[in-house]
């Protein structure tokens, strides 16, 4: 996508509603930040609220959420997006070093950045299940820890938002239940115990669950979506063949019934979604306005249900993450 083509989708996004915009110190090593700071020029500062992620990238620094590196990197995301301050600060993972080595160097540093003004909130990435003890954490998803280490965290940190991967093919018609089902407390449980607030991001799959991939896409090699195999992208096509046949075969509009869902099963959450362009921000937004059905709703979550099913039998859930 040109650059100006990036711009014009954000500001039609907030033209039309947006008020929520996420981004990273990784993402295009801060020219998606500078995009983000052209759209900001054009928008009043108090219609917005901007989350960033970091602790993915250290540079040369010790580590990523050494005092320095964290001042560095919110001073540069600052300078990138011509503001002030930030909404919310996301920690991308919690790893703080060997014996939490750089803990307290980073509890210390956050509070200073709230201290100053210079971030308003903090958040952290976790996942949308926590396990239920060490030995059940995965730290290949990017996460280290268990519910007990998230709760230390919690009162260690304090942040007010959790961030997480969460899309409609989890098993969550109640939360509460599916954690318990597979041994860990969900994220938005753990959420309400600590009065967080959340934010639900890949609702898409990476935009699987559109319905553009059929099993004969082929992705490159640092693309996420290269780990789906023909087999795996074969069984969410047939499986989204229900959807189609009754909202439509657009993938604009599995993209609108998989935004709804997420949006209506976890409606205390903001939900986060990329844009490609200013049609795809108008054609979201113009779904909006027509509501979900009770019905619909119904048939979107057997018909998820069964496509989870399907996929459970050839890969483990956490590879749909």
């Amino acid at each position: 996508m040109a650059d100006s083509s990036a711009v014009d989708a954000l500001l039609r996004a907030h033209a039309l509603g947006a008020t929520v915009f996420d981004t990273s110190d990784v993402y295009g090593l801060g020219h998606s930040q500078r995009l983000l700071g052209k759209m900001l020029a054009q928008v009043p500062r108090s219609s917005v609220r901007i989350t960033c992620t970091i602790g993915t990238y250290k540079g040369t620094g010790q580590h990523a959420y050494s005092s320095l590196n964290l001042f560095r990197q919110v001073e540069q995301t600052q300078e990138n997006l011509g503001v002030k301050h930030l909404d919310v600060l996301v920690l991308a993972h919690a790893d703080f070093g060997p014996g939490d080595r750089y803990l307290d160097e980073a509890r210390d540093t956050l509070q200073a950045l709230r201290d100053s003004g210079d971030v308003a909130a903090i958040g952290m990435r976790v996942p949308s299940i926590l396990p239920a003890s060490p030995a059940a954490a995965d730290p290949s998803t990017g996460h280290w820890g268990s519910q007990p280490r998230y709760d230390f965290l919690f009162e260690q940190l304090n942040p007010q938002v959790l961030s997480t991967a969460a899309n409609p093919l989890e098993p969550q018609t109640d939360h509460a239940v599916a954690a318990e089902a597979r041994s860990g407390e969900s994220v938005f449980s753990f959420a309400r115990r600590h009065g967080a607030s959340t934010m639900i991001h890949e609702p898409l799959l990476h935009g699987l669950l559109t319905g553009k991939y059929g099993p004969d896409a082929a992705f490159s090699s640092g693309d996420v979506r290269s780990r789906y195999t023909p087999a795996i992208l074969e069984i969410i096509d047939r499986g989204l063949e229900a959807l189609r046949t009754r909202f439509g075969a657009d993938p604009r509009a599995l993209a609108r019934i998989a935004l709804h869902y997420c949006l209506r099963r976890c409606s205390d959450s903001i939900v986060l979604t990329g844009i490609s362009g200013p049609e795809q921000a108008e054609a979201n937004y113009v779904g909006f306005h027509s509501e979900m059905t009770d019905d619909d709703y119904a048939f979107a979550e057997s018909t998820y249900a069964a496509l989870n099913h399907a996929l459970s039998r050839q890969i483990p859930s956490a590879a749909m993450r």
